[in-house]
């Protein structure tokens, strides 16, 4: 067995700290990028309401193209993409007031240059954070995710890199305020609640199963919280449609900065798709590690249950969205009761119910 090395894990919790305090910067920075444009989308309808015909149209859009919107990819509600899964989820409507961001989610010709020194510092914050994971591996001689500390600070720095990939994919940058927020909540549980020394594993945990499993347990919630952050912002803009197609005052200006509900609930849908081949590998290679550690595949171990219930929720949402036609409001709240049984699973289940799970609790 490895000797453990203090240094190291001294070393770890430093970087840590300069990874949380990189996130709180960028955290800052997304929210400020939300605040400045819509600010100046704000200006730009203000301006186009000073004026009549030909001349209003043209200063919206002027205004909206300012504050970095796709003007050619659907500033107002446009359809997503056909299909039995791909269904509008909300009343569409036109005209100045319910503008949104481009629907394909592309990167436009405007600079956003908050939005860009957030992106790097996320870049910077996530580097920073991977060497404080690598080096707590190194320091404990094993894979470092073998307690809550260790899963909560290995899942934000998955997190954190997953939105990173899917920015060079799509233009998620409004998803950075909620994304990073999460990432530092994570950081934050796992520095006050669930902080564990550096330790040896437990006999049951030292199997190579440990990379298997728990690695894609981490990717698949990873894509979860993603998912999550969209289904929360597919609620709130899904609201603000039906207010403005009402005729009603705009209360929610920021989302201009967000695609409509349409495109949000489309996206959260595939990449749930993904996450769920994830978790069902996660379940199916735990029931293999669970016979040759304790010589049965299943035993009604709460961790067990509850690893199946997520199953069984994610495996319903994408079985009602695809043929039921639950759409829009429906989907995003299957998406989110999917994600708080992920939460409960990880938290109350590991600190209040006993089991042969029990090891992965604060204790280490």
């Amino acid at each position: 067995m490895p000797q453990i090395n203090e240094g190291l894990g001294v070393l770890s919790e430093q970087f840590m700290l300069m990874a949380a305090l990189a996130y709180v910067v960028a955290f800052c920075a997304y929210t400020w990028d939300l605040v400045t444009y819509n600010k100046a989308i704000r200006q730009g309808l203000a301006a186009g309401a000073s004026q009549q015909g030909a001349g209003a149209h043209q200063l919206v859009g002027a205004g909206a193209q300012a504050a970095g919107l796709e003007a050619g990819s659907g500033l107002g509600l446009g359809a997503g993409p056909e299909g039995r899964g791909e269904r509008p989820s909300s009343k569409t409507h036109s005209g100045s007031d319910g503008i949104t961001a481009g629907d394909t989610m592309r990167y436009g010709r405007q600079r956003r240059v908050v939005a860009r020194v957030a992106v790097a510092l996320t870049v910077v914050a996530a580097v920073v954070h991977a060497l404080a994971v690598l080096f707590r591996g190194l320091a404990a001689g094993r894979v470092p995710w073998g307690n809550m500390y260790e899963f909560c600070t290995t899942g934000g720095l998955a997190v954190a890199v997953v939105f990173l990939i899917v920015l060079t994919r799509r233009d998620l940058r409004f998803l950075g305020t909620f994304v990073i927020g999460l990432v530092l909540v994570m950081l934050t549980a796992a520095s006050v609640s669930f902080w564990t020394p550096v330790g040896h594993l437990v006999p049951a945990l030292q199997s190579y199963w440990l990379v298997i499993h728990v690695s894609i347990a981490v990717l698949s919630s990873a894509l979860f919280t993603l998912t999550f952050a969209m289904s929360v912002l597919q609620l709130l803009q899904s609201r603000r449609e039906a207010a403005i197609g009402g005729g009603r005052a705009d209360r929610l200006p920021f989302m201009r900065m967000v695609p409509n509900a349409l495109s949000l609930e489309n996206l959260s849908y595939r990449i749930n798709g993904i996450a769920f081949v994830g978790w069902t590998l996660t379940l199916m290679f735990g029931a293999i590690w669970a016979e040759k550690a304790w010589g049965r595949f299943w035993g009604w171990d709460t961790k067990e249950v509850w690893t199946f219930v997520i199953w069984v929720v994610y495996a319903g949402y994408l079985h009602a969205r695809a043929t039921r036609g639950w759409t829009g409001t429906r989907a995003a709240w299957l998406s989110i009761v999917g994600y708080l049984c992920v939460v409960f699973n990880f938290t109350i289940v590991n600190i209040y119910f006993s089991g042969l799970h029990s090891y992965a609790g604060v204790g280490g």
